[in-house]
């Protein structure tokens, strides 16, 4: 990919995570597609927008790092990507850190978390979960310095 491919980039997150389903029992790609369109919205720039739809790719298992690591990706997308994958027993503060650290990813997980909140996506939810999402997702804006 000598150019940066949106629509490629959207394709392949699409198929790699056609069969997954969010906590409320949605297709996963309309979390892409939200993350990514919210990116748009503040901004963002391509490269920004394709490390969107493949936010979760990795963590998913959707995609593996080496994967990512050997496509034809722009370097800066594929360093914003692996900084918002989280990994396995992560302290949040180290997870925020590695997010601030990395130039453009703030953008992306502030865009993850304002879908991952949006009050019409969290009605589907039973309060237990949603009362837990919501401090986990407070806590991590706080963490990352994003106004609610």
């Amino acid at each position: 990919m000598t150019a940066l491919d949106l629509a490629a980039v959207e394709a392949l997150a699409r198929r790699a995570h056609a069969a997954q389903t969010d906590k409320a029992g949605r297709p996963y790609t309309e979390h892409l597609a939200a993350v990514a369109e919210g990116v748009r919205q503040r901004g963002g720039s391509d490269e920004q927008m394709a490390a969107a739809w493949l936010h979760d790719a990795v963590e998913d298992g959707a995609v593996t790092e080496e994967w990512l690591e050997g496509s034809e990706l722009p370097r800066p997308v594929k360093d914003m990507v692996l900084a918002v994958t989280k990994r396995p027993g992560e302290a949040p503060e180290d997870y925020a850190a590695r997010i601030l650290a990395t130039p453009g990813a703030l953008l992306i997980k502030e865009s993850d978390l304002a879908h991952n909140s949006d009050p019409e996506r969290a009605k589907e939810l039973d309060e237990a979960t949603r009362s837990r999402l919501a401090a986990k997702y407070a806590r991590m804006r706080r963490l990352l310095g994003i106004e609610a």
